[in-house]
């Protein structure tokens, strides 16, 4: 296999470093990106000709071009673009404040969507690359006091089952992986949004309790193994659409499918009950 090329955000801890210490101990090149480089100085130390690192706020817009065309100019093109980049703010709905529901979104959807629409120029005229969008069981299994990271996955779903459809057809390839919970650190970098409100104690209330408690030995999920199965399945000639990584979420999104065959099959005279008569043939979806 030829050496190829990974763009990786949010590598300075957890699953994005993890994947990017596997891609190049496999001889591929990585350009490792985060807010903060300084964790990072060590992938590049230990592979100095495969490793470029770039300071990287997926916020930026402006700057994920930027990255982007660097990266570009270094490696001779992106081969893999890696959106890893993620925070979770947790909370009741009502709870929440705006700013950081918004910044949830800010990173965990619309980052990923910038840096995509930078990739896919160069890999369109290539007819050649991949688009990986670290997703989470939250984006299809929701929990209270998790609503607003949810969402977030929920539309990083939505928006990556259609680019598949899209770039597909052109030679590309975009996938969903969907982690469970993961010794990744991310139960220090979790924080509460909003004062408690005492009717959702035993809800959303329940959720922060279990987070302000939380520590590594309650995630069952090994970056490492992890990162091997991104890599191979980044890399495949066949890849899947969806990903599903760790136990956890194995077990919650088998619950959740299993909740939505049984009220959508409930449901399915409602559903028809409400066309115009004899209109269903004519449908164009």
């Amino acid at each position: 296999m030829s050496p190829t090329t990974w763009f990786i955000t949010g590598a300075s801890s957890g699953l994005g470093h993890a994947l990017a210490a596997h891609v190049l101990e496999q001889g591929h090149r990585v350009v490792a990106t985060a807010p903060v480089v300084a964790p990072m100085a060590g992938l590049a130390d230990s592979h100095p000709r495969e490793c470029l690192v770039l300071q990287l706020d997926v916020t930026d817009g402006r700057r994920c071009v930027e990255a982007v065309r660097e990266a570009e100019e270094w490696s001779g093109g992106i081969d893999v673009l890696v959106n890893n980049a993620g925070v979770d703010i947790v909370g009741a709905i009502e709870e929440q404040h705006e700013s950081d529901y918004r910044a949830v979104f800010e990173v965990n959807f619309f980052g990923a969507v910038a840096l995509t629409r930078a990739v896919l120029p160069a890999m369109r005229a290539r007819r050649s690359g991949a688009v990986v969008n670290i997703s989470s069981m939250d984006g299809l299994a929701s929990l209270p006091g998790n609503g607003f990271h949810s969402a977030s996955k929920f539309a990083l779903e939505g928006f990556t089952e259609a680019l598949w459809q899209e770039i597909e057809p052109l030679g590309l390839r975009a996938l969903l992986i969907l982690p469970g919970s993961f010794r990744t650190g991310i139960e220090t970098r979790t924080r509460a949004s909003g004062a408690p409100i005492g009717d959702y104690a035993v809800t959303a209330g329940a959720f922060r309790a279990i987070m302000n408690k939380a520590t590594p030995d309650m995630f069952p999920g090994d970056p490492a193994r992890a990162a091997a199965v991104i890599f191979e399945e980044a890399l495949s000639p066949t890849p899947r659409h969806r990903v599903v990584l760790g136990s956890d979420a194995q077990r919650r999104i088998g619950v959740k499918l299993d909740q939505l065959r049984a009220e959508y099959e409930a449901g399915k005279d409602v559903a028809l009950s409400t066309d115009f008569p004899g209109s269903g043939e004519y449908a164009v979806l």
